[in-house]
């Protein structure tokens, strides 16, 4: 076992969009960082499609917005459709407000986006990178991670202090530290077309679409138990298809050329396209036992899967390296102890678990093949959306319930939001970090203690309102939030006490006690 000091921070083994988001994350934060990918090169078909506004929001933080943001294609939500072709569900956002700063609903083309991922990458010296290098072997001791590494030139070893396996769903790290993944019960199989269409889709049965919803722009679930299918939009000219296989159908037969053609045939009608890939997939449901072991962590598909009927799948990993990096600068830098990463999965498993339950459920009703169920459940969610219980997919994303949070305070674990502020956001008008809004200057005087904070008075953010509204629904006259935009926690005055609890939550090596006094200046 070597005993040689780590040479690199982290080690972030997979560069796809979560693990080059994390590397772009740690090094915007100072870290040394090698990142390692079998491929020299992004994938060069399509695979994810959709993120949210949390995604944006981050690419923020990695100083890659401006970038990546003109290569998406912004769209308004969710509609799913019955057996008899009319609208069962709408999760729409069209003239809805934007108060996180970014639409509800992207799709994108994943080679660009891995593109400019792995090119921002360059902007950080500290960032090692290497591509077409697979991980043969790895072995933990007290002081870090030892990587063994092979390439064309050869074996290569490398020391790391953390590692975090962004490797994929059939993750090399996960299978051998013998992890297993649960299985939550939903495998279904489907075949998913990609092309490049020059011109609209068609949905010529289609009916009960609201007035202010454009079809082009929305992700259409045909939960039609003849084919259940969905029909998502692209940036530019792309477009997706996804159809369930029936009983009795396999792989290889559905992917002719001729098979799928008659499948996208009824959207497209004699409208021009060049079909990109067509391959089967099998939708399931599967969570990690386990997110760490010792120095190494899961992210992204090594820890869970989910079926896409939300188009979160990509998006649950973004967010695991989004909260797990802030936790290892703390750590790394001697701030916190190291005790402050037990907090990742304890944070991490219950939301993706809530949100992969979710899609489930959604999966379950979307593959009925049934005809008499599929009538009564299209029956059972029209009443329910007469009632008013819609909302759009932006809803479906929970809370944090445990973790570094005061969760016994209005608010706690919910993600912040982000007004515009003049012609900026407010996280490029104030910063990121730890952050603490207060209604009264007087109010950030109290905040001494916690590392790295910034006070921001509500009184000087030009926004219009979404501030002091997010603070008087709550009742609250101040909130502190964390590097990953989820509130830690809120008081109507206590601002010592609030600080000094996320000083505790944290770890931090510096005991509240000797930096804070509760009433000082």
């Amino acid at each position: 076992m070597s005993a040689q000091t780590p040479a690199f921070d982290i080690a972030i083994i997979g560069c796809g969009p979560v693990g080059a988001l994390a590397a772009n994350l740690a090094g915007r934060a100072g870290l040394s960082v090698l990142v390692i990918d079998r491929d020299a090169n992004p994938h060069p078909l399509p695979r994810a499609v959709h993120l949210d506004h949390e995604m944006m929001r981050l690419f923020q933080d990695a100083g890659l917005a401006d970038t990546i943001a003109p290569t998406m294609r912004e769209t308004q939500g969710h509609l799913h459709v019955g057996a008899d072709h009319g609208v069962i569900r709408y999760m729409g956002t069209a003239g809805r407000p934007k108060p996180f700063g970014w639409a509800n609903d992207y799709f994108f083309y994943q080679p660009e986006l891995e593109a400019a991922l792995r090119d921002g990458l360059s902007r950080f010296a500290q960032v090692t990178q290497l591509m077409g290098v697979e991980l043969a072997a790895f072995e933990q001791d007290d002081d870090g991670v030892t990587l063994q590494l092979a390439g064309e030139h050869g074996a290569i070893e490398q020391r790391a202090r953390w590692v975090i396996a962004c490797d994929g769903a059939r993750s090399v790290v996960r299978k051998t530290l013998g992890i297993v993944l649960e299985d939550l019960h939903f495998e279904e199989p489907w075949l998913v077309v990609d092309a490049e269409v020059e011109g609209p889709v068609r949905f010529p049965d289609l009916w009960g679409v609201p007035d202010s919803a454009d079809i082009q722009q929305l992700s259409v679930m045909m939960c039609d138990p003849a084919r259940p299918a969905t029909i998502v939009p692209g940036r530019g000219t792309m477009r997706r298809w996804e159809f369930m296989l029936l009983p009795g159908e396999d792989d290889d037969g559905m992917m002719r050329a001729d098979r799928v053609a008659a499948l996208i045939q009824p959207y497209l009608g004699e409208v021009p396209h060049k079909l990109v890939r067509a391959t089967t997939y099998r939708f399931h449901g599967l969570i990690a036992e386990r997110w760490r072991d010792g120095r190494v962590f899961l992210a992204g598909d090594a820890a869970h899967q989910t079926p896409p009927f939300f188009g979160q799948g990509m998006c649950h990993g973004m967010r695991d390296v989004a909260n797990l990096v802030w936790k290892l600068e703390r750590v790394i830098g001697g701030i916190s102890a190291a005790d402050l990463l037990d907090s990742y999965a304890a944070e991490r498993d219950p939301h993706v678990r809530s949100v992969v339950s979710a899609a489930i459920d959604a999966g379950r009703y979307i593959c009925e093949l049934d005809v008499d169920r599929a009538g009564q459940r299209d029956a059972a969610m029209r009443e329910r959306a007469r009632c008013g219980q819609g909302g759009t997919a932006a809803d479906l994303i929970p809370a944090y319930r445990d973790g570094v949070l005061a969760f016994d305070t209005p608010g706690a674990g919910e993600r912040f939001v982000q007004p515009q502020v003049g012609t900026r956001l407010l996280d490029d008008a104030f910063g990121g970090g730890w952050r603490l809004f207060v209604t009264d200057d007087g109010m950030g005087s109290k905040a001494d203690g916690l590392n790295g904070i910034t006070v921001v008075s509500v009184a000087d953010v030009a926004d219009d309102g979404t501030l002091s509204r997010w603070l008087a629904d709550r009742h609250v006259r101040a909130v502190l939030v964390r590097p990953d935009h989820y509130v830690f926690g809120t008081t109507d005055g206590d601002i010592a006490g609030l600080v000094r609890s996320a000083e505790i939550h944290l770890h931090s090596v510096r005991q509240p006690a000797e930096t804070l006094q509760e009433g000082t200046a």
